[in-house]
């Protein structure tokens, strides 16, 4: 293993020390110079963004890189402003460092406080998108983690200009460990990272299937994310056409790129003669590739769009690409029996005017978020009031969804006594606990 690579990654973690401890005001003024920088330093980076696109053309070309990813790799002044208002809405957020989970009285005197605290040292591995820098910096900077920053080659230049921005800004501010952020650029890098489990205490990778599994399978350090995004909008029997229409073509159409976007859509048998042909024109219209079981085909076929028969595979595909798979189905629980064998946990969406109808499909659908009567492209975490997300995680420990500050934090005990000892409520005559709830913040008296 590289010794650069040790040498940084034990710099980030020594530097997490301090930044664990750093206070929510110096915090919150690195998060305002990060966002001040990236302001200045706008033609800095789209010119080495420019040096990207150039290259990734030539990859696109040579059948290296795919559309889904060149688009992601562009950034233009309008995604420099959503990085800079990103950055602004994870500084206006509450601290989360030291927040008091729970509080028990176990005994008079003798009080124990869950409290959270930063997961510790983060590694990032991502594909693509250098607005995961600014997002991911802001969000582990204001949670008190350490974050170990590897994107892929296509994005190379990009990353670095958006890096030194970023960790020259945090290093204005007089004190502030800059260290605590650190930016690897080689395939060798990344191995070197998986292996160093006594270092990095979870692995964050934001990227296409088979580069999430690769590294969920090749590393001991724990993986929060999502492997696929195969999303699903069911419109039920009695949707209204207006929101079927808008919550189906916004689902697929509105960025068709990214892992929210739907990749199926179910309709009720009953509602399909009535919703299937004016959707089928819209997506049609927008470019969309429709490909249909037997029933869709023909309801689609006559309102003169164009269909393709759907394959086995199609079912359990995350296209990322305006490519939508489309299948009738008798009733919800069929629908709902499709998702939770097709789908990918991540999101899905049903479209009703039955409340109680829709509590049921909440219920019943095993996904990391459920929408009802709206897009599936809302799974987001700056849209979910997080300011920006670390990524979209379809685990079922930690944190689930998309995943803001709160995914990066972890707990404490901290127990208060006055010379308390277990002796004392041990053996016969023991003294018994109270486990009160406590409605107070930690205080160290």
């Amino acid at each position: 293993m590289s010794t650069d690579v040790r040498e940084r990654v034990r710099k980030a973690k020594e530097a997490y020390i301090a930044l664990m401890s750093e206070s929510s005001a110096r915090k919150n003024e690195a998060l305002e110079a990060m966002a001040a920088a990236l302001d200045s330093g706008r033609a800095a980076i789209m010119e080495a963004n420019a040096k990207d696109l150039d290259a990734a053309e030539d990859m696109l070309a040579e059948g290296k890189l795919t559309p889904a990813l060149l688009k992601r790799l562009k950034v233009d002044d309008a995604k420099i402003d959503e990085m800079i208002a990103g950055i602004r809405d994870v500084k206006g957020l509450p601290d989360p460092v030291g927040r008091t989970v729970s509080a028990l009285e176990l005994d008079d005197g003798l009080e124990l406080y869950q409290v959270s605290t930063p997961i510790g040292l983060i590694g990032v591995i991502f594909e693509s998108r250098p607005d995961v820098v600014p997002q991911i910096m802001a969000l582990c900077l204001k949670s008190g983690n350490a974050t170990i920053f590897k994107g892929g080659s296509e994005a190379r230049e990009s990353n670095r200009a958006l890096f030194d921005l970023l960790t020259g800004a945090i290093a204005s501010v007089a004190g502030m460990p800059s260290d605590a952020f650190q930016l690897m650029e080689t395939r060798d890098d990344v191995a070197a990272m998986l292996d160093l489990d006594d270092h990095i205490d979870l692995i964050i990778p934001r990227g296409s299937n088979d580069f999430v599994r690769y590294i969920q399978d090749n590393t001991r350090i724990p993986v929060l994310g999502h492997a696929d995004g195969v999303c699903h909008v069911y419109l039920d029997e009695n949707a209204d056409p207006e929101k079927a229409l808008e919550v189906a073509v916004d689902s697929k159409v509105q960025y068709a790129a990214v892992c929210n976007a739907a990749e199926t859509l179910l309709v009720h048998a009953a509602a399909a003669p009535a919703l299937l042909p004016g959707i089928a024109d819209i997506l049609a219209s927008n470019g969309v590739e429709l490909r249909c079981d037997a029933a869709s085909k023909r309801i689609v076929a006559a309102s003169g769009a164009e269909a393709v028969d759907a394959t086995a595979e199609d079912w359990d595909t995350e296209y990322n690409d305006l490519i939508l798979s489309i299948k009738v189905v008798d009733n919800m629980e069929d629908a709902v029996a499709h998702i939770n064998a097709h789908g990918s946990g991540h999101t899905d969406a049903i479209v009703t005017k039955d409340r109680g109808r829709a509590a049921r499909f909440v219920a019943m659908v095993d996904s990391s978020s459920v929408m009802v009567n709206a897009s599936t492209r809302f799974a987001d975490g700056y849209r979910y009031g997080k300011g920006a997300e670390v990524g979209i995680s379809t685990n079922k420990i930690h944190a689930r969804g998309p995943v803001g500050m709160e995914g990066l934090m972890i707990y404490k005990y901290v127990l208060l006594g006055e010379g308390h000892a277990v002796k004392d409520y041990a053996g016969k005559g023991a003294r018994p606990f109270k486990h009160l709830s406590l409605s107070r913040q930690l205080e160290i008296r």
